[in-house]
């Protein structure tokens, strides 16, 4: 018994012996880095800083010289923040004929507190957040700098859209009502209209009387996020539902089903899904 149990464990040391000396059957040929985009870095007058720009091209960019593309510019736009998973969902909406080929602008943060916020007459935010209150600055850059920037490096249409959530999606909020020319479409997602007592939300009244002459498309979404940010976001879809402007089209989606976290993916891809003519104009036929 005791020379079979040698025999078997001879046999299998053996064996392993064999495995560990055959040639693997795979070698590898090349290696190279994948590359989603490209990060550009400009120096901003209208914010006295240098800013990281990461842009998605669409597939052909580079084939077809005279094909011009709309252009999606979003907030939070850093390469560990949401540029990568939103440049992915562009490119996979194109694949599956969603959306039409389209070049992103991700805005790389500094201080987003800074940027997306208006000044505050709450003390206490105050005093926690010092930096806050720089988001007309930041839509003049927007304006004067990074929009001619980009026509002129790149070749772009006349489609322009915002994606923005929390305090992004208040930014997006105030140039809609403020500078609604800016951009043909808003992806406004769980904005922090709390903010500053909520004065953009009571001022949105007067100020979506000032709407541009040209058709804007809206599309707001609140997840399961609080009291607060949800009533918040049904009161801006009311304001903006009792607008006498034609050119205005809203949609308004909640999805209770989805969080503060989770909500920013699976909204952009159903705004890409409700707002793109082209699927519904090749539904049609």
């Amino acid at each position: 018994m005791k020379q079979i149990s040698l025999l078997l464990l001879s046999f299998l040391l053996l064996s392993n012996l064999s495995k560990g000396q055959e040639k693997p059957t795979v070698t590898t040929l090349s290696t190279k880095p994948f590359q989603l985009g490209i990060a550009t870095e400009i120096q901003s007058v209208q914010l006295s800083e240098k800013r990281t720009l990461n842009i998605y091209l669409p597939e052909g960019y580079d084939k077809d010289l005279k094909q011009t593309y709309p252009v999606i510019y979003l907030l939070d736009g850093s390469a560990n923040e949401d540029f990568i998973h939103i440049a992915g969902l562009v490119q996979y909406s194109t694949m599956i004929e969603v959306l039409p080929k389209s070049i992103v602008v991700g805005i790389a943060n500094i201080d987003r507190k800074r940027d997306f916020t208006f000044p505050t007459t709450v003390a206490e935010d105050k005093k926690d957040f010092p930096t806050t209150g720089s988001s007309a600055r930041f839509m003049s850059f927007i304006e004067k700098e990074l929009q001619p920037y980009i026509n002129k490096q790149y070749r772009t249409n006349d489609s322009k859209t915002i994606i923005g959530q929390s305090l992004g999606g208040l930014l997006a909020s105030e140039v809609l009502l403020k500078k609604p020319e800016l951009f043909n479409t808003y992806l406004i997602i769980s904005p922090s209209l709390w903010w500053d007592n909520e004065s953009l939300l009571k001022a949105a009244p007067d100020l979506i009387k000032t709407l541009a002459d040209k058709k804007i498309n809206v599309y707001l979404s609140v997840g399961t996020e609080g009291k607060v940010m949800e009533n918040d976001a049904r009161q801006f879809a009311e304001v903006l539902k009792k607008s006498t402007d034609k050119n205005l089209n809203l949609i308004f989606n909640p999805m209770p089903a989805e969080n503060h976290l989770t909500i920013l993916h699976n909204s952009v891809y159903k705004a890409f899904d409700v707002l793109n003519p082209k699927k519904k104009s090749a539904d049609a036929k």
